[in-house]
């Protein structure tokens, strides 16, 4: 049977993880600097077809941003049938 994780363990290992959305976030839009200035120089849906077919992760990691920090951000835990905010 496995131990429960303590709970100062679990909020500094969800601390520790903060990082990765944007880091996620930072390194997309690394990878499409190219293609969102050409966009914003002249925007065609040829070129947005180009850049979501050439840059898929990337494209990706920017639609699922919004879940990254809702799993990455702050902990919400239950207590007595309530949602409170970890510390």
């Amino acid at each position: 049977m496995s131990q429960p994780v303590p709970e100062s363990a679990a909020s500094s290992r969800s601390r520790s993880q903060r990082w990765i959305p944007l880091l996620l976030l930072v390194l997309a839009l690394s990878d499409l600097r190219t293609e969102l200035r050409l966009l914003a120089d002249q925007l065609t849906l040829t070129s947005v077809i180009f850049a979501v077919r050439h840059h898929l992760l990337a494209v990706a990691v920017l639609a699922l941003q919004p879940s990254l920090w809702s799993h990455y951000g702050s902990r919400r835990r239950r207590v007595n049938n309530k949602t409170v905010d970890s510390p």
